[in-house]
């Protein structure tokens, strides 16, 4: 029987140089310090390049070499498009993942809606979140988009569940995902730990460089400049910095905006019909070499996030790294950073108000450079003593070397907990009956009589009470006789419980004939809503 290594066997699975993708970045960061500490190999994933210099400092080989019998996978877990090879080899080969992502719902959008494939994005989220995935994917069809699915919906228990181990970058992240995959795990979770993001500590450009740059930029030496780094995308409120720009007191204030700006985001109209399109720079695309210049050259950055993915931001790593103070959103995994190294911005639905509100922050600080310089050196030391690449790699082997001694196989039977059943407040489809026993002929005219109402419900989602407000079932009552509606004005009667699907409950009235020709209807309807007759189920309506 061989010895085992003293070292793990480790392939390193992630996108990589010249994949524009912050993990690719951060790759780099951490193998420089984590190779030395193991018997490292990196995996190639198919369709992405590797660059010369990655090639010629490690081991690459193809990802068909992939060997999780002898050897620990390691995988670094995105939410892009990037990241579809590392999902299915860490579905098929089962190791330690990364999850620089909590919820990774966008990269499932981009592997089937993003190529036309609704019957793919409807079955995955429904694997992912039973029948309220599916029933949240099918409203698509009839143009049901938003952000509230691909955040409430993380759709990453399938991939996550089945690991050897989990790691993440904040305490934050740490409790979501014991919270989120707890309720599916019938009582076992793969072991996780909170390990720092590696962010190395660069040279400081001189004075000249940064001044050069915003000479370039067209930015007065005297104005105070604000920058946002990486990819813009709704989510990071960018829009956010320019209303800032349009507020009383921010006259001299400029925007430099560093990345490629999703279609979505028209920052340049936006800055027009703000009336500070003179003082707003967008680079677009901009080298990595360039960052620590056009950073530098800030006196103050802006890394907004809402709603948050999870994820810890390497650019505002970065930016810290530089001694730059930055305005973070006070929200999730941004709670957790030192009050004196960033501003934190309450979050307002309306971004005008959160502007404003931002605003009346940054005017006292913009204009005590001596303050800000304090920050900013604060910032510079949090990185050197909370993300120094070698202290990061230390903690990621010693998460490694612990797992890869647990046995080799599948994880225990997972048993996801009974998904609630849908009701009349989320479902469209409604079926079901209202009888009336008691109103049998004959009834003669004048009789006062006790009638009781039937009401059953033949679907498959939960009828919910009337007293329940939105999405309740309520009945109409109405008694024709004489060409009116003689109970037209009384209150509506409440379903008195929740009607579970093939259950039947029964309601008491008294109810007094009228003389003559009468006719006796009782409608179900929801609450908040329409008649239920649209949704398939019937009404009670005979002649007396």
């Amino acid at each position: 029987m061989a010895a085992r290594p003293s070292v793990p066997a480790v392939d390193f699975v992630s996108p990589l140089p010249p994949v524009r993708s912050g993990i690719a970045d951060y790759s780099v960061d951490l193998l420089d310090e984590l190779a030395p500490l193991c018997d490292l190999r990196l995996i190639r994933l198919p369709g992405q390049e590797v660059a010369s210099q990655v090639m010629d400092r490690y081991r690459v080989v193809d990802a068909a070499a992939l060997d999780p019998g002898g050897r620990l996978p390691f995988y670094q877990m995105g939410n892009n498009v990037y990241h579809e090879g590392v999902r299915r080899l860490a579905l098929d080969f089962p190791g330690v993942v990364t999850v620089h992502d909590l919820r990774l719902h966008h990269l499932l959008v981009e592997s089937t809606l993003a190529s036309g494939d609704l019957d793919a994005y409807v079955s995955g989220l429904g694997e992912e979140h039973g029948w309220e995935g599916a029933a949240a994917a099918l409203s698509i069809r009839w143009g049901g988009h938003g952000r509230a699915r691909l955040f409430e919906m993380p759709a990453h228990r399938s991939l996550l569940l089945r690991q050897r181990g989990l790691l993440t970058h904040s305490n934050w992240g740490l409790r979501f995902l014991e919270e989120e995959l707890g309720e599916w795990a019938d009582g076992w979770l793969p072991p996780m730990r909170r390990v720092p993001m590696p962010m190395p500590t660069p040279d400081l450009p001189d004075a000249e460089q940064a001044a050069a740059f915003r000479e370039g930029a067209g930015v007065p030496r005297s104005a105070v400049l604000i920058g946002s780094f990486g990819f813009q995308t709704p989510i990071k409120r960018t829009d956010v910095l320019l209303r800032i720009l349009a507020e009383p007191g921010m006259e001299q204030v400029h925007a430099l905006v560093v990345g490629d700006v999703a279609p979505e985001l028209d920052l340049g109209t936006l800055a027009g019909e703000l009336g500070v399109q003179d003082r707003v720079t967008l680079t677009g695309f901009l080298d990595p070499a360039a960052f620590p210049t056009a950073i530098s050259a800030c006196d103050l950055c802006l890394n907004l996030r809402y709603p948050s993915a999870g994820e810890t931001s390497a650019s505002l790593l970065r930016i810290l790294a530089l001694g730059r103070a930055a305005v973070v959103s006070d929200y999730a995994q941004f709670v957790e950073l030192p009050d004196d190294i960033v501003i934190k911005a309450p979050l307002k639905d309306d971004p005008d108000v959160e502007a404003g509100a931002l605003a009346g922050l940054l005017r006292g600080l913009l204009t005590a450079p001596d303050r800000l310089a304090g920050m900013g050196a604060a910032a510079r030391a949090f990185i050197e003593r909370e993300h120094r690449p070698a202290s990061a790699a230390r903690a990621v082997f010693e998460a490694l070397d612990e797992w890869s001694r647990l046995p080799v196989g599948k994880p225990p039977a997972l048993r996801p907990p009974r998904p609630r059943a849908p009701t009349s407040l989320t479902w469209g489809w409604l079926p079901g009956r209202i009888d009336v026993e008691g109103c049998d002929p004959p009834w003669p005219g004048g009789e006062r009589r006790s009638i009781v109402l039937v009401v059953s419900n033949t679907g498959f989602a939960t009828w919910l009470s009337g007293r329940n407000q939105d999405g309740g079932v309520v009945l109409e009552p109405q008694l024709w006789s004489g060409g009116r509606d003689l109970f037209r004005g009384r209150p509506w009667i409440p379903l008195p419980r929740d009607l579970p699907p093939g259950d039947t409950c029964r309601i008491s009235l008294r109810l007094r004939r009228p003389i003559g020709r009468a006719r006796l209807r009782f409608e179900p309807h929801l609450f908040g809503g329409g008649s239920m007759t649209l949704c398939g189920a019937t009404a009670f309506d005979r002649e007396l």
